[in-house]
């Protein structure tokens, strides 16, 4: 099991966080909503905790809990840009549809 990112969405994780003063890296889930049935919800970590399943890339941290790791399993990642919108996108092999919005998807 593995949950990785790009060159490009480290570099833009470590200069938030080197703006924000702190944290370790991303955390990752699942949740239920969205238009395709579930949606990822991502946020800065500060700190592990002991419910946290941990991949380190890029000298960061990806934490995970149990729960939505299944669904984020091979997820790679990654920080775009298209035009003058720019964001993360999760390169998600066990998504079967993804809806319009970019922000749900289905297994």
């Amino acid at each position: 099991m593995a949950i990785t990112m790009t060159e490009a969405a480290a570099r833009h994780v470590q200069k938030s966080i080197n703006k924000r003063g702190k944290g370790v890296g991303l955390r990752l889930a699942v949740k239920t909503s969205g238009c395709s049935g579930l949606s990822y919800a991502i946020e800065f970590a500060d700190e592990t905790s002991p419910e946290d399943i941990a991949f380190e890339t890029h000298g960061l941290q990806l934490l995970v809990d149990q729960k939505s790791l299944p669904f984020l399993d091979g997820t790679q990642l990654d920080f775009v840009r298209e035009g003058l919108n720019e964001g993360f996108k999760f390169n998600n092999p066990n998504s079967k549809a993804e809806c319009g919005c970019g922000e749900s998807f289905a297994v």
